[in-house]
């Protein structure tokens, strides 16, 4: 026998232990092959949309590589500390140094060549289905089957040198000890596991104040909380598993009456160790987890922007004039125009907007306002029932005046004084308006008689165009807004918001920020489900043994599941729910950011991950009982 053939026959022995890595692996390579085929594909070239999908796609490239990198890194080296008595029993029939070293190389680049072949192979034979369902999420016509070559090419270029560059260094990483410590590896006594008061206190500080942090998060105080959160919540969750979670299991132990019940005493205490053991593993799922759920679900949540669309733009159409220039009016015709060849039925509603000079504010911007914008509480009040808003806010009197909403996202609102330079005139805003009259433009509005009494520096012409079915506007005024459908024109003084084309383009938007927030979240789960899977195995010998011992001194069928069940449930669920309750309290601080519940939307995503890890938690149960028994008969 070759030394190549005996390279294959030893990964072809522990295909059990390999395959949840080369598995991963592979649907690594498989999702970074569909980017690439987006990325290259002709038709994807063209449209604003498209572009940025590309960009997206792109950038989903670079983050899936880096993962791949560390992934394949980590499961490489926790390979090699398992298989130390294997090395020993080599090393005693006469292997050398070197020949260990280039027999873990080429096992290690035989195992990423398998997964190219395989991830190349299934984008192949999936890829058609992939741009089917990504074309419509990016909001394009169908794209054909294309078998890019620069897309192939990358693919096999970057992963073969991720893996030859892994196997090199894994070989330099490579430590053999005494054949003695190498054939004890897997039968010395472990240490009594051991935990700090002070660091699980410090854990459990770090936790609690990240997740208050988190609950209390405004949206003005968002992004100043946000990279202290996340710091905090990592830390705390490392020294959650390596000294919090043994401390937890040791006041468990002192409790004589739970710890002595039935088989508690041999869950509990093996459960001690595999944390010790396993606390880095379970720290890294819980991070990458967390990382999963919080990406689909922030952009799961985007969805709810698309429920208050409505709320920010009350216009299907909004028109602002700077002046009162003849082709003011032309514009308009047209866009009644295309509205009547549609057959959209509209009503319209306008407001004459005043830009007045103010003398002195106290709104604590960093620059002082010199100018604002003002319209009348019946303008407001037109534009808001025209748009089917109810208005509760009383008629204002005197020098009453509220703010402006512009959108139901902006940052928290504080009363504002105004000092107009006309009289000396004061106004003080108390309150922002309920509903949003002129989308994304910040002003005041005043009663009627203040209104007609104020003297602007210039006016503006706001013109909206109304109906129930906005979405049907997607398209019209293309000449009026040829840079898309939000446009201002210096040259011919006006403003156009086209709320049919601008919901469309949002959508499409999401839908493709989805798209790849889901691939991505599959291999960070996958590769999360691998990490508990390679170290389970692992530690398969290991349990034989000790089961082995146990049931010889009675241990009978059902509790020996019983056992297995509790432990593996323990090791597969509690980076989940860790990674939950993180991703729980990270949902909190972005419900901060919209108007509208998003609970639902996570609620629903948190399940479906649930879902896809009870599966995986079956179907793992099932396999290592059946394994495990086999020793055991």
């Amino acid at each position: 026998m070759t030394f190549p053939q005996f390279v294959y026959r030893n990964v072809v022995r522990n295909k059990r232990t390999y395959s949840a890595y080369f598995l991963s692996s592979a649907f690594s390579v498989l999702i970074f092959f569909v980017y690439a085929l987006f990325i290259f594909h002709p038709d994807i070239k063209q449209g604003v949309t498209s572009a940025v999908a590309v960009q997206l796609m792109t950038a989903a490239e670079v983050i899936m590589y880096l993962f791949a990198f560390l992934f394949v890194l980590y499961s490489v080296s926790t390979f090699l500390k398992s298989r130390k008595r294997e090395f020993g029993i080599l090393m005693m029939h006469g292997m050398t140094r070197s020949q260990l070293n280039r027999m873990v190389f080429l096992e290690n680049m035989l195992i990423g060549i398998g997964a190219i072949i395989l991830g190349i192979g299934a984008g192949i034979i999936t890829g058609k289905l992939f741009l089917m369902i990504g074309s419509r999420m990016i909001g394009i016509d169908s794209l054909s089957f294309y078998l890019s070559f620069k897309a192939l090419l990358l693919t096999i270029c970057a992963f073969l040198i991720l893996f030859f560059c892994i196997s090199l260094f894994t070989t330099i990483l490579l430590r053999v000890n005494k054949l003695i410590d190498l054939f004890q590896a897997g039968e010395k006594p472990k240490k009594e596991p051991k935990a700090s008061v002070l660091l699980s206190l410090f854990a459990a500080v770090l936790l609690l104040l990240s997740y208050y942090l988190a609950a209390t998060t405004t949206m003005g105080t968002i992004l100043f909380r946000i990279l202290p959160v996340i710091a905090m919540t990592i830390v705390g969750t490392y020294f959650f598993y390596t000294q919090l979670s043994v401390f937890v299991i040791k006041m468990l132990q002192k409790n004589r009456f739970f710890f002595w019940k039935k088989t508690n005493i041999i869950t509990i205490s093996s459960l001690a160790y595999r944390l010790k053991d396993n606390a880095r593993m379970f720290f890294m799922v819980t991070i990458v987890s967390a990382v999963a759920f919080c990406a689909v679900g922030t952009l799961a949540s985007m969805n709810i922007m698309n429920k208050q669309f409505k709320d920010d733009y009350p216009a299907a159409i909004s028109y602002t004039a700077m002046d009162d220039q003849p082709v003011q009016q032309q514009n308009l015709q047209q866009i009644k125009t295309e509205l009547n060849n549609k057959g959209i039925p509209y009503t319209t509603s306008s407001a004459v907007i005043k830009n007045v000079e103010v003398a002195s504010e106290n709104t604590g911007y960093r620059y002082p306002v010199k100018d604002i914008d003002i319209i009348s509480f019946s303008d407001y009040k037109n534009i808001a029932k025209s748009a089917g808003f109810d208005v509760h806010e009383k008629p204002l009197t005197g020098n009453e005046a509220l703010a402006m909403l512009y959108s139901h996202n902006q940052m928290e609102f504080k009363p504002v004084m105004y000092t107009l330079k006309q009289d000396k005139i004061k106004l003080n805003a108390k309150k922002l308006s309920k509903n949003v009259a002129i989308p994304f433009r910040a002003g005041l509005i005043v009663s009627d008689e203040l209104y007609k009494k104020l003297k602007p520096v210039k006016t503006n012409t706001f013109t909206g165009f109304f109906t129930k079915d906005f979405e049907k506007t997607a398209g019209i005024a293309k000449k009026l807004a040829p840079e898309g459908s939000s446009y201002f024109s210096e040259n011919h003084h006006y403003e156009i918001q086209v709320s049919g084309t601008m919901y469309q383009n949002q959508m499409n938007m999401f839908k493709t920020m989805l798209f790849v927030a889901l691939l991505i979240g599959a291999v960070f789960f996958i590769a999360a489900g691998s990490f508990l899977y390679f170290r389970l195995y692992a530690d398969l010998d290991y349990d034989r043994r000790q089961y082995l011992t146990i049931k010889k001194v009675g241990l009978t069928d059902q509790e020996l599941n019983k056992i297995v069940t509790q432990q593996l449930a323990l090791l597969f669920f509690v980076p989940i729910v860790v990674a939950f309750v993180h991703s729980a309290f990270a949902f909190m601080a972005l419900q901060s950011y919209y108007s509208l519940s998003i609970v639902s939307e996570m609620v629903i995503v948190l399940a479906s991950f649930l879902i896809a890890q009870l599966i995986y938690f079956f179907l793992i149960r099932y396999r290592y009982l059946r394994n495990l028994k086999k020793t055991l008969i």
